[in-house]
């Protein structure tokens, strides 16, 4: 009787433990929608919800692709597509506006199997930006073009163009109005991110946001995508870590694929997507290990966001510093967890 009370007991643990057992090495995408100050308490039910249902579109859009055999790199862009149409993320018709009130995007994504990559910086004119990147990656022999040279490349490559306003929402505008205002003087004395004497960001709270994916598709390759508006209020052209490979986004079917949000000079200066990867293929770090380490290398520094990662072998992590994340994530078995708090 001690016996079968003891082998019930096993197997009574085994079968409660199954559910966690079955996620590991599951996960075929995942996404994310910016990481910040973004709490409960601050959001209405019907935002909540709105934010929720972009992450699910974004998600569902993805495994849609992956599900019937597509691949990684159709998946993370038409994911990233879904979520820079939506307003309610910062990029494509969710843009932030810059110090001149202009809307100047950047995008990047990168094929695991080639590790070619393609990246645009401050375009202006191209309605899904995602498309420019893969457009440079594919449709070049170059990884990274900016501004009008980038709009002219996306206009000969075929690519939907739409005029400057199109990405204009009132949102965005009140926004701009808000950081003009914190950013005058009298804060710029009392509350300066930035050393005495340096131009650039001043007060950082609510001027970050990025949307990105990450996928493995049924032949064992990945893929990564970032898309951004970039900073409320930025000057001097300034850009992210978005656009940069190996800092914002990365994607090696050998290890992992990558993609980041928030304060983008601080994932540039820890290079922080191909960092995640280096960790994993010299260190031998799991994910979700090599994934914590870069993101408290960040913070660290003084730094914060988050990103998203996706190993070869299906298994993800999502960490993040801040309040929350707008995240999510798709098993190959169809089923999607949205999460946006701590």
């Amino acid at each position: 009787m001690k016996g079968l009370g003891f082998c019930s007991l096993i197997i009574f643990l085994f079968l409660g433990l199954m559910p966690a057992f079955a996620q590991q090495g599951s996960y075929v995408m995942v996404v994310h929608g910016g990481a910040g100050t973004i709490l409960k308490k601050n959001m209405s039910p019907a935002q909540e919800a709105a934010y929720r249902a972009g992450i699910t579109r974004a998600l569902q859009a993805g495994y849609k692709i992956l599900s019937t055999g597509g691949t990684s790199l159709d998946a993370v862009t038409a994911a990233v597509k879904v979520l820079e149409d939506d307003s309610l993320f910062n990029a494509g018709k969710g843009a932030v506006f810059t110090h001149d009130g202009r809307n100047e995007m950047d995008a990047a994504i990168m094929d695991g199997k080639t590790r070619a990559a393609g990246a645009v910086a401050g375009v202006t004119i191209v309605r899904n930006p995602i498309t420019a990147a893969r457009a440079v990656m594919e449709k070049s022999e170059h990884v990274m073009m900016v501004g009008p040279g980038a709009d002219k490349f996306a206009r000969e490559a075929g690519l939907e163009i739409v005029d400057p306003s199109y990405f204009r929402t009132e949102m965005r505008w009140r926004s701009l109005q808000q950081a003009l205002k914190d950013d005058s003087l009298k804060k710029i004395q009392s509350n300066a991110a930035v050393a005495p004497g340096k131009l650039g960001i001043k007060n950082r709270d609510n001027k970050f946001g990025t949307v990105g994916a990450v996928a493995l598709d049924k032949q064992g390759n990945l893929a990564a995508a970032t898309s951004t508006g970039g900073m409320t209020d930025k000057k001097f052209g300034r850009i992210g870590d978005s656009p940069i490979i190996g800092a914002g986004t990365y994607a090696n079917n050998q290890t992992v694929a990558v993609s980041c949000t928030g304060w983008g000079e601080y994932y540039i200066r820890n290079v922080v997507a191909y960092d995640l990867s280096a960790l994993m293929e010299y260190k031998g770090l799991p994910v979700q290990q090599a994934a914590r380490e870069v993101i408290t290398k960040v913070g660290n520094m003084g730094g914060d966001g988050g990103l998203i990662a996706l190993d070869k072998n299906g298994n993800m992590a999502m960490p993040f510093n801040t309040e929350g994340m707008y995240r999510g994530s798709v098993t190959k078995d169809g089923k999607i967890v949205v999460e946006i708090y701590k």
